[in-house]
């Protein structure tokens, strides 16, 4: 009967305008809360036990409870706490290290600001954009002989197969990349965010490729997730 009422209510509140139909629902709230509010009149508590010594054990055993979940809670937030104190960590060493970069370009710019009425100004720029030139000729010759000694001396599986896994059905899942690939990926991830420098193994990756970098010392993974790695900092 209850049930019917409130849904005749609500029934007419959708025909009336929305200052009644606020007036409907409330007065269906206060309807609700009255109709509790005469259950807890009418009930009477259940005594557990009347024994001293057995309130006493249940008590103890409830605050045996709370504790226990207290201290979960307490090692969970610590140990988000530790989480984002390293974070914050690696952020304010990458705003410190911007910083200083911006620094030193300001003064570059001052610099050449005050000496852009000496005629060897415009010399010294020029020697420098050869420089760069020449170190970008360098750079791309140096990655192609890396590239050659790395194809030659660490192909992927499928150059290396003999005639008879070569002529079997099964294809390959996924393209896997080259040991130059995963090189220039770690350097650039590193030099583009220092203060993340992470990337992360995906099946693309052989597997070979990875322990070696790591045996060699080249690339360090994540104290924490075993499914990224970073290029070793030899330039500290």
């Amino acid at each position: 009967m209850e049930e019917c009422q409130s849904k005749l209510m609500l029934l007419g509140a959708e025909t009336v305008a929305p200052s009644d139909a606020k007036l409907y629902l409330l007065m269906l709230q206060w309807k609700a809360l009255t109709v509790d509010f005469n259950q807890w009149q009418t009930r009477n508590p259940e005594l557990i036990s009347t024994n001293p010594d057995v309130l006493l054990e249940l008590g103890k055993e409830e605050l045996q409870k709370v504790k226990n979940d207290l201290e979960t809670m307490l090692s969970t937030v610590q140990s988000k706490n530790k989480h984002l104190e390293e974070d914050l960590k690696r952020e304010q060493q990458w705003y410190e290290e911007q910083k200083q970069m911006l620094e030193t370009l300001n003064k570059i710019e001052e610099e050449v600001n005050t000496q852009d009425e000496h005629p060897s100004t415009k010399r010294e720029l020029n020697e420098l954009e050869t420089k760069v030139l020449k170190l970008k000729t360098f750079r791309k010759e140096l990655l192609t002989a890396l590239g050659g000694f790395l194809d030659e001396y660490f192909p992927l599986p499928e150059r290396s197969e003999n005639i008879k896994k070569k002529n079997s059905s099964a294809e390959p899942v996924v393209e896997l990349i080259t040991l130059q690939e995963i090189l220039e990926m770690l350097i650039n991830t590193l030099m583009a965010t220092p203060h993340e420098p992470y990337i992360t193994i995906n099946e693309s990756f052989w597997p070979p490729y990875i322990e070696l970098l790591l045996r060699c010392g080249m690339a360090l993974r994540h104290p924490e997730d075993p499914n990224r790695m970073r290029l070793q900092a030899f330039h500290k």
